[in-house]
C-alpha cells in the first residue's frame, strides 16, 4: 500500500476512535487495511 493510502486509512480510524495513534503506528499495512475494511466496508450481503 502506498503511503497516501495508508495516511487515509490511519485518519479514518483515527476517527472512529478504535485505536490511538500509538497502536496503529505498530501496526503493518496488512493489519490496517484489514481493520479499516472491518470498520468501514460495505457489503450487499451486511444489508440482508
Amino acid at each position: 500500500m502506498d503511503q497516501l493510502a495508508r495516511e487515509d486509512k490511519v485518519k479514518d480510524l483515527l476517527e472512529k476512535q478504535k485505536f490511538n495513534l500509538q497502536e496503529i503506528a505498530q501496526m503493518t499495512d496488512p493489519q490496517i487495511e484489514y481493520y479499516h475494511w472491518l470498520y468501514f466496508e460495505d457489503y450487499v450481503y451486511d444489508y440482508m
